[in-house]
Parts: C-alpha cells; sequence; structure tokens
C-alpha cells in the first residue's frame, strides 16, 4: 500500500476512534466530577442509616432539598424546574448507592467499622456546599443540554470514568435527565 494511503487511513481511523467526549464541552467533566463528589457521601449517610436503623427515604428531607435547589436556581440563572428535577436525579442516585450498601450489609451481617461521620453536623453541610457547586456547574454545562450529541458526550465522559459498578450505575442514574432533545 502506498505511503500516503496508509497514512490517510491511519489518520481516518484515528479521528474515528478518538474517545467521543474529546468534543464534549469543558464544562461537562467539572459538572460530573461534582455529581460523583455527591455520590461519594452516600456511603456515609448509609452508614448513619445502618447505625440508627432509620429509612432511607426521608421524604421531608428530599422535598426541602428540591424545593430549595429550585428557589436557588435563580442565583445561577436557572430555571428552577430544572434545578428542582436535576436534584430529584441526584437524591434518587443517592439512594440507589444507600440501598445497595445497606443490602450488602445486611448480607454480611455488619456494615464496615470505619469512622462515622454526624449526619447533621458533617454530612448535611457538605451536601450543601456541594448543592451550590452542582447549581454552578449545571448553570454552566445548561446551554449544552439541548446540543444533539449531548447524550453521547454524556456517555463516553461517564464511560470514561474509573468507577466500581454501583457508583457508575448510579451516576448513569444522576445525570438521566441531564440532556433534553431540543424544543
Amino acid at each position: 500500500m502506498p505511503p500516503f494511503i496508509s497514512r490517510t487511513l491511519l489518520l481516518c481511523t484515528a479521528a474515528f476512534t478518538l474517545p467521543a467526549f474529546a468534543d464534549a464541552p469543558a464544562t461537562l467533566a467539572p459538572l460530573l466530577d461534582s455529581v460523583a463528589q455527591r455520590l461519594e457521601v452516600a456511603p456515609k449517610v448509609a452508614l448513619t442509616k445502618w447505625d440508627s436503623h432509620k429509612p432511607v427515604l426521608d421524604a421531608p428531607r428530599e422535598r426541602d432539598v428540591i424545593a430549595g435547589a429550585g428557589k436557588l436556581a435563580a442565583d445561577y440563572k436557572l430555571d428552577g424546574a430544572l434545578a428542582e428535577q436535576f436534584f430529584a436525579a441526584q437524591i434518587e442516585a443517592n439512594k440507589l448507592v444507600q440501598y445497595s450498601l445497606l443490602s450488602q450489609w445486611n448480607q454480611q451481617g455488619s456494615a464496615p467499622g470505619t469512622p462515622r461521620a454526624d449526619l447533621a453536623k458533617e454530612i448535611r453541610p457538605q451536601l450543601d456546599v456541594l448543592q451550590k457547586q452542582l447549581l454552578e456547574r449545571l448553570a454552566a454545562f445548561a446551554p449544552s443540554r439541548t446540543d444533539a450529541q449531548c447524550p453521547r458526550w454524556l456517555a463516553a465522559a461517564i464511560g470514561a470514568r474509573k468507577a466500581d459498578p454501583l457508583q457508575h450505575q448510579a451516576l448513569v442514574r444522576a445525570t438521566g435527565e441531564l440532556c433534553s432533545a431540543p424544543s
């Protein structure tokens, strides 16, 4: 094969095998980082639920968090409904992790002996900080939500992350409604 053709073939192949997220907006990775950080809190919450024997579902708290996101949305130039939908997804993903861990610990007969964080004094303040960071990063990414490539960018970016299967699934759930069809 002539060198020109083989180089052209190599370049074409490379162009089509580049990661799909390479052309994603620069605002996607920081948003996913924040979503992943929020999901990293889920095991701490699950431990408090294990120790207290309280259910994962805390409907009043969930309503407060979702409503709070809706109220803060305007500060970030976001639609309140979008912020509420996004945080409802974050909560569902967090609960997915909690339910999975609690099931695993029940099967084992015990939870890990790791130090426990205080839900009110440590975990919720951490979640409050992450809420503002998530709103800021969601606002930065929001203009790209309706791009036809958004689902492809998102799938590729999530697929490229190093995460255990549970965290991966939770990240998929947390971003399930991130992309939206153009209106």
